[in-house]
């Protein structure tokens, strides 16, 4: 699997990794769907949702290959 980074977006994120999107709600991001997604990167959403980036990518990128 491709290694996620913050600097993709959350619609790039969720292409490739579709399970994303359970993530993305537990931390009470409701962006998945909006017109937001296509051009937020993973480090502005956390950003503005005063996540931990670094706790985010790890999440993002439990089981992933790369």
């Amino acid at each position: 699997m491709l290694k996620i980074t913050e600097d993709m977006t959350i619609a790039q994120v969720m292409q490739v990794k579709p399970d994303a999107v359970e993530i993305f709600r537990e931390r009470g991001m409701g962006c998945m769907g909006c017109a937001i997604a296509s051009g937020e990167t993973i480090a502005e959403a956390a950003l503005v949702h005063g996540l931990s980036l670094q706790e985010l990518l790890d999440e993002l990128n439990k089981g992933s290959d790369g």
